[in-house]
C-alpha cells in the first residue's frame, strides 16, 4: 500500500516538473519574440509555422471562403509581426494572436458586405431553451453555420467555437454585449430550422 505521504511527494514532483516546463516554454517564446521583433525571418517564420493552421481554420469558418481566409491570414500575420513589441504577456501569444486574426476576419467580412448584418433590435426570448437533436454530427452541423448570414456565423463561432464572452464578442465586432446575445439567439433559431430542413 502506497502511503499518502508518498503520493503527496510524486504529487509535488510533478508540479515541479510542470511548472519547470512552463517556464522553459515561456524563456522560449520569449526568445522567439525578441527575434521576431528584430526582423529575424526564420523566426517570423517558425513563429507563422506554429499558429498557421489554428488560426486558418478561424477565418475560414468565419469567411466562409478558402482563398478570403488565407488572404486574411497574410494580412493578420503583419500585424502580428508589426505589433509583437506591444505584447504585453497578460495573455498566452497564442490568445493575443487569435485577437488580431479575428479582428482582421471581422474586417474583412465588413469590406465584403460593407455591413457585418448585425441588428441593434433584441427579440430573445430569454426563457426559450433550444434544443439540439442528440444525433446532431459535427459536419451537418458545420455545414449549416457556413449557410448562416455573416454576422449571425460570426457571432455564433466567436462565442460557441472560440469561447468568447458576449461582452469580448462586443469590443470586437463593435457592437453592444445585448445585441451580441440577441445575434447568437437568432443564429441558433437558424440553425435549428437549417437542420429541420435538411431531414
Amino acid at each position: 500500500m502506497i502511503s499518502s505521504a508518498v503520493i503527496t511527494s510524486r504529487d509535488n514532483t510533478m508540479k515541479v516538473v510542470k511548472s519547470t516546463k512552463l517556464i522553459q516554454m515561456e524563456d522560449k517564446n520569449a526568445q522567439l519574440i525578441e527575434a521576431c521583433i528584430h526582423n529575424n525571418r526564420k523566426a517570423q517564420e517558425k513563429l507563422y509555422d506554429i499558429y498557421k493552421v489554428a488560426m486558418y481554420t478561424i477565418l475560414v469558418r468565419m469567411l466562409n471562403n478558402e482563398a478570403n481566409a488565407a488572404d486574411a491570414l497574410q494580412d493578420a500575420f503583419i500585424e502580428v509581426f508589426k505589433s509583437l513589441k506591444n505584447f504585453k504577456r497578460k495573455s498566452t501569444l497564442g490568445a493575443w494572436i487569435k485577437t488580431i486574426v479575428v479582428r482582421t476576419g471581422i474586417a474583412k467580412l465588413k469590406k465584403q458586405v460593407r455591413t457585418i448584418e448585425l441588428e441593434t433590435s433584441i427579440h430573445q426570448a430569454e426563457n426559450e431553451v433550444i434544443v439540439w437533436d442528440e444525433n446532431l454530427t459535427g459536419e451537418y452541423l458545420s455545414e449549416k453555420i457556413q449557410q448562416l448570414p455573416n454576422g449571425y456565423r460570426t457571432v455564433f463561432l466567436l462565442i460557441e467555437v472560440e469561447g468568447y464572452s458576449h461582452k469580448e464578442v462586443g469590443d470586437l465586432v463593435g457592437i453592444s454585449e445585448g445585441t451580441s446575445k440577441s445575434q447568437l439567439y437568432k443564429a441558433k433559431k437558424m440553425l435549428q430550422h437549417l437542420l429541420k430542413e435538411m431531414k
